[in-house]
């Protein structure tokens, strides 16, 4: 089988952050991924693997910059995203300093 133009590449989350994910190449594994990354990832689980194809979009990553960077550097890191702006300000959120709404 023939991965023209695509990626097979394995999907480990991170112990230590919610939604934190690390993508790489399948045939490495976690070989090129550097190991400060990995201990501030904690234990990484191994999730899925999958074939990436530019023609087959992501949920929360660019496809073909995912690509580019496991062939670059090794790996792609996805960030958790950013937190819900409205749940944040909400009366009651432990971060909101005044437990008011703003």
């Amino acid at each position: 089988m023939t991965l023209q133009g695509k990626l097979f590449c394995s999907i480990y989350r991170s112990s230590r952050r919610s939604e934190m994910y690390l993508f790489v190449a399948r045939a490495t594994g976690l070989d090129a991924v550097p190991k400060v990354l990995r201990e501030q990832c904690g234990k990484l689980v191994h999730v899925s693997d999958m074939i990436l194809d530019p023609k087959r979009p992501l949920a929360r990553a660019d496809v073909s910059k995912v690509m580019d960077e496991i062939r670059d550097k090794g790996f792609y890191l996805q960030m958790p995203p950013p937190p819900d702006e409205d749940l944040f300000l909400a009366a009651g959120h432990p971060d909101n300093p005044r437990g008011k709404p703003s």
